[in-house]
Parts: C-alpha cells; structure tokens; sequence
C-alpha cells in the first residue's frame, strides 16, 4: 500500500495578538461560543464540579420553554446572561443563575411555521468597548442580527437586521440556510449551508458576511469554476447543474493563525453519481480556509466521489501534540465512515500514513466508482465498519421476524465503501451513523479527542428514476410480520399508508410520528384547520420556517393530503412497508448545454438500528501523541431494551458531551439521564435522573463563583414506541419540556 499524496498550497500564516478590550466578557467562565468556544472543543476549563462531587449536584433552577418541542439548541452564556430556543422557537434570554425570563424575541407572527425550533445554535459578537453585542441567528433562510441586551432587531445590519441567505449563492430558489451556525471572526460570521438532497440542488458554496453591515465579503465555491483548483474532478461545467458540497455541520477556528476548518457535505444527488464522474472536489473534504479571504490553504478528501452520504459533519478538533519528539499543532476530523483523520493542523500533511486502498466497483449502469478509498494506518476506527448476519440482534423481534430478518442481512451486500447497487446493500456506520454534528470534543491540554460515534446500520437500494420501490422487485422493505401493527387489516386505504411513508420520511421530523408537534408546529388537524387547498400550498410553496417541499410527485402529494386528512386511520407504525422510501420527485430541467446521464436512480434507504448488536452508541478517547484508543464506553443506555448490567448506548443520540477540567465527561441523551464520566478512564462515576431526554450540547459557565451545568431537557427519543422500528415496550411519558441548570449546593462550592 502507498501512502496518498496530501494537496496542499505551502502558506504562510502570521500570528496576531488580540488586544485585551476585544476578549469577551469573563472569558474561561462562560460560553459565550456555540459548543463552548471557537475551537468546537466542547471544553470548559472550570474546576469547581469535579470527580469527586460531581454526585452532589443538584437543580438549581428550570425553565418551562412553554411548548410542546423538543429542541437541539445549544445554549450560549455570556455574563449573567443565557440565550436559549423556546416559546415555539423564539429567541429567549434568561438570568443565568435563576432561570427569570429577561425578554424573547419571536422569528414570525404566531411563530407556527417560523422560529428557531430546529436550529443547533447562534453566535456572539461585541465590539471591542462592548457597547454594541449581537447574537446572530438564522431562521426561515434569513440571518438575524438580534441586540444581545434588549432583544430588538440591529436595524442597521443588512435590511432592517435580516439577511437572505440567498446572497452569493447561485440557484438559490428557496430559503438557504443551516441548522448549524456558523462561526463569528473578527468582525466576520461565516456561513455554511443546507442545500437539499436531490438532482440539481443549489450549490454549498462558503461565505462571510460583515457581522455589522451584512455586507457579503468572500465566497469560496466548493463546486470549482473554470481555472479554480478541483475543476478537473467534476464533468466539464458541472457547476452549472450539480449542488450541495455544502458546509450542513461545524465550523472550528484556530483564532490566533486566522484560519477556518470545516467538513464538506457530499454532492447531490449522494447515491448516485452518474451524472459527476470524478473524483468531486471538495465534496467530503477537510477544508482549511483564511478566514480573512476565504483563500483555500489546504484540503483533503474523506471519500472521493461519494455513493454513501458519508459526509463529515462533526466538528474538526485542534490539539497540540507530541509527534516523532516535535511539537506539533494538530486538527484532526471524525467521519461518518468511522475513522478519525488527523493532520498537522498547518501544512495539512497526515500525522500518521493514509494508504489509498481498493474498493469495490459498482455495477449500476452509468455509475463510475473511484478505484480507491483512503484508510488510516495508526489510528483505529471508532465504529464498527460493517454488519453481517452474525450481528443481528433479535431482542425486539418475533420468531417470524427473526427468519425474515436472517434471510435479509444474509443476501445483502456489505462492507465498507461496497457501492449501492440494484439489491439490498448495508452500510455501516450508515449515513446516520459514525460522528454526526455534536460528535467530537478534545481536551486542549494534553491532545486527547473524544468522539461520539453512532453504529446504526442502513440498508440502501436504488431504483431507475420513474419507478417507485414498491413497483421494483417487490419494493425495499416487502411486507412482513410487524408485532401486529400496521399491514391491511390496520383500516388505512393503500393511499393514506403510502400518505403515512410520505409523512414519516419527509415531515415526521419535525412534527413528530402523532403529528402533535416535535420540532415543529402540531399539525393534526391541518388541513381541517387550513383547508386542504392551503394545506396543499404550505407543503409545496412553504412557509415562515417550513421549507417547501416542492419536488414532491403529485401521486405522492395526493397521498400525503390523504392522510393528512384522515391521520387516525394511519398511526404510526401502518407505513405501506412496500413503499417504503419511495421518493418519487420531479426534478426540474438540466442546462441546456448539459445533457443529463443517460440513466439517473433514487434511492430508498431504512435506518436499522435496534437490527444490530450493542452498543449503540459510544464515545471513543483518542491520545493523539500515539494515535492510539485510550478507552471506549457506551453513550448512556436504552432502558426500553430491558434490565441490564452494563451500558448499551442511547440509539441515534441528538445530544453531545462536555469536558472539563474538573476531570469530567458530562452528557445527557435519550434516556433521561445525566451521566459523569471520568474522562481519563471512561469509567461512569454517577448518574442523575432526569425529567426527560435531552437534545444538543451543554453549557458549562459560572456567575459569581458558583459554577453550572445547562441543558435541554425537552425530550430526545427519536424512536418512539409504537413507531416503525420501535421495540416493545413503553418510553417514559415527558414530563417535562424545560431548560435545568445543576450546581453544587451553595455549602460545597469548593
């Protein structure tokens, strides 16, 4: 094996000195940055909570978001100050160490189709002399700059505080935004974006934006234009039709060199690539930009020319390390393959070799694989890399579905980086697997990188474009024993069960699997209460903060209003199994100039993940001075799964850690829980119970010598009982939809 070539420009970066008046407020006790700081690093400094109390601690304040969401947004803290999302999404800022409602700021009138529900989270900015401090926030495809102290919009930003996301995209025809927010530099916020997952989708290209004026100050296109460096990897002029390569997930800053890191999404369409042979730059890449001038510096490509939706999302981790006896300033990046790449954090040259390795071929007419794939040596994966039958877990299942399920897994195609073909194919980690955002975390002082990986396994199968699964071969998932739920005898018509598939794959997200409201508004009762014409209009054209869903074919947009209509007659679990994913959708016209591949597919794809053994979640700590696994211990547990003695992982967490100095782990996820682990050893010290499951990421600050812990609790289980895939058994009622913050009571603050 040889080791790859790394492309890199040769730089030269000048450090700089920040002046004393430009450091935040009380800068080593808040959090005033999304995931704690510039850095991404999930990493609080405070020592006041440590391994020997941390069982001590207690609620010391909660606040009701008075709604019925759950919410994925990672508080930030600044003073005495904490920004969090509620009241069906507004913009609320409460007294950190009470939980008293200081003001919020609603995103819409009404606020049932608009908000912040769904963001991850914000930034902060002030100025040097702090008389002027913004909290800059996305929401229905528009920048908000919002006044920190008052909650008004900064009327001179941009148009009257609003900036469309649209500006310095090319075909752009919808709100572009990301749940994801960014990073704050200087007097600069940069942006990625959420293009959409379909044929011609927008291109993801990089900006920044002057966080006092909005002015547009650099674009950095991930799809190359004719004489930028990549060009050669796309079919000629493939900027013009192709979209994504988008910057969906997190942004980290080295501050003092001025540069910017972020993971790449994959091109769209992801699952098949015939109409962009090539390698596709800088899809699924580590980019290293100037943060200055959106200069490329340095990149490296995750997977080339991407069949999986394999994407990076996590956020890319710096540490200094020891390295062959040097010193070495390192950034390295968690992927949804499961490997952990790690680079010197300024030439971009591997710490460790990475060998280009054969793959598979695909044999789906049109497609053209690439005929490798780059493998770490040094550093071992942190997620299993594929699924057999001899992982099945049967736990949840019947005797009957124990056979279908043997026969399934048996005749799949498996193996990492095998390319999706016209039969069964699993991937594992999956593209909802490995690190996703909130994923990665290090501790600053001694090189260590900590990673939350997924093992959720997925089952992929494309079909020629015009046909629906349910017409190909029997369709993905054939109809098959389902624990008594769902299947004809349920009542549902063909089209109201095709109409729940629909719901499920596309709105079930943010409306919850009861359609009583998740993320998003309650819509039980839509179109009674809009009338099925305006209905019809909202889910095609959108709405305040829902995005349309205009390529929707109008037979699956006749079915989705025919369960709208009547959603009692389809509960959950009823999905027409046999369509299940079949996302048939229009696509509008390529180019003129460009003629469209000769053959184009759609996928369906199922996420699997009570299907395999535990765990199904861990988190991993690397020493990157060896490049070697510290420990490894499972991300909470499933209680639904039944008594256990050991830890078995939540299933497909939307929550992430915190490290501290006190020498903890800190993390709460679907399980209504808040675990302490030492974060040396990975070894649980105490666990809290807690009202609820949590989304997003804590806050760790203090204010006034007492030191918090802040954290969504507002629910989290993404897999409810009586769903599709749900196990047997009952999840906890919420209780609580509320933000709590923990101390040490006031004796023990020492």
């Amino acid at each position: 094996m040889k080791a790859i070539p790394v492309r890199y420009l040769p730089i030269a970066l000048a450090l700089f000195v920040v002046p004393p008046a430009a450091l935040k407020a009380q800068k080593g006790t808040g959090w005033s940055d999304y995931l704690g700081g510039p850095d991404s690093s999930h990493y609080s400094p405070l020592k006041q909570v440590h391994k020997g109390n941390v069982d001590k601690l207690e609620a010391a304040w909660s606040y009701d978001t008075g709604d019925d969401l759950s919410y994925t947004f990672c508080p930030l803290v600044v003073d005495n100050i904490a920004y969090v999302a509620a009241k069906r999404g507004a913009l609320v800022a409460l007294d950190a160490t009470t939980g008293k409602e200081l003001w919020a700021y609603t995103f819409a009138a009404g606020g049932r189709f608009a908000g912040i529900a769904g963001q991850r989270g914000a930034n902060y900015w002030e100025s040097n002399d702090r008389t002027d401090r913004r909290i800059l926030i996305t929401s229905s495809g528009m920048l908000h700059a919002i006044d920190a102290r008052t909650g008004k919009l900064v009327d001179s930003f941009a148009d009257h505080g609003k900036l469309d996301l649209r500006t310095g995209i090319d075909r752009a025809p919808v709100p572009l935004g990301s749940r994801t927010p960014g990073r704050v530099f200087e007097n600069l916020i940069i942006l990625g974006s959420a293009t959409g997952e379909g044929y011609l989708a927008p291109p993801g290209d990089i900006r920044a934006f002057d966080v006092l004026t909005g002015k547009l100050v650099w674009v950095f296109h991930t799809i190359p234009r004719p004489g930028e460096y990549g060009y050669d990897t796309w079919p000629k002029d493939a900027y013009k039709y192709m979209g994504g390569v988008d910057v969906w997930g997190e942004i980290t800053l080295d501050e003092k060199r001025g540069v910017a890191f972020m993971a790449t999404a994959s091109a769209k369409y992801e699952l098949y690539g015939g109409d962009r042979h090539g390698d596709n730059l800088y899809a699924d890449c580590l980019l290293a930009l100037d943060a200055r001038t959106g200069k490329r510096l340095w990149h490296f490509q995750t997977v080339h020319h991407d069949l999986w939706d394999t994407d990076p999302a996590a956020a890319p981790q710096l540490v200094t390390v020891r390295h062959d006896g040097k010193t070495v300033d390192a950034v390295a990046l968690a992927s949804k393959t499961g490997f952990l790449f790690v680079f010197d954090r300024v030439s971009g040259k591997p710490l460790w070799p990475i060998e280009e390795r054969p793959v598979p071929k695909s044999d789906v007419p049109g497609e053209h694989t690439s005929p490798t794939q780059p493998f770490p040596t040094v550093v071992a994966p942190f997620s299993r890399q594929g699924m057999t039958v001899k992982d099945m877990y049967d736990a949840f299942m019947t005797d009957e579905e124990k056979g279908w399920w043997k026969d399934r897994l048996a005749s799949a195609r498996t193996g990492l980086f095998t390319p999706p073909g016209l039969v069964d194919t699993i991937v594992m980690p999956s593209v909802n697997g490995g690190a996703l955002f909130f994923g990665s975390g290090a501790d600053p002082t001694n090189g260590t990188v900590y990673v939350l990986g997924k093992d959720m396994p997925s089952i992929i199968k494309l079909v020629p474009a015009g046909e629906s699964l349910a017409s190909n071969a029997g369709g993905l998932i054939p109809d098959r024993p389902r624990n008594g739920r769902g299947g004809p005898q349920s009542g549902a018509t063909t089209a109201e069960r095709r109409g729940r598939t629909v719901y499920e794959q596309s709105c079930q997200v943010c409306h919850g699997p009861d359609l009583k409201g998740d993320r998003g508004p309650q819509v039980d009762n839509a179109v009674k209460r809009l009338g099925a014409d305006a209905t019809r209009t909202v889910i095609t054209k959108g709405r305040g903060g829902m995005p349309p869903v205009a390529s929707l074919a109008p037979v699956l947009l006749d079915d989705l209003m025919a369960f709208l209509t009547k959603p009692e007659s389809a509960p959950p679990g009823t999905a027409a199994p046999a369509a299940a994913l079949a996302m048939m959708r229009i696509e509008p016209p390529y180019p003129e100039d460009v003629a469209p591949p000769p053959s184009r597919y759609k996928t369906g794809y199922g996420n699997e993940p009570y299907v395999i053994t535990p765990p199904w979640s861990q988190i991993t700590a690397y020493d990157l001075n060896t490049g070697k696994i510290k420990w490894q211990t499972p991300y909470g547990d499933l209680p639904q799964a039944g008594p256990s003695g050991k830890l078995r992982g939540n299933v497909y967490p939307k929550s992430g850690f915190v490290v501290t100095a006190g020498g903890l782990i800190l993390f709460a996820g679907n399980d209504s829980k808040l675990y302490a682990l030492d974060k040396d050893t990975g070894k649980l010290i105490s666990t809290k119970n807690l009202p609820n499951g949590s989304l997003g990421v804590p806050a760790v600050y203090e204010v006034n010598g007492r030191q918090f812990v802040l954290l969504a609790v507002s629910g989290g289980n993404p897999f409810p009982a009586g769903g599709r895939l749900a196990p047997r058994g009952v999840n906890p009622p919420a209780i609580s939809r509320s933000y709590m913050a923990f101390a040490l009571p006031e004796a023990q603050k020492q």
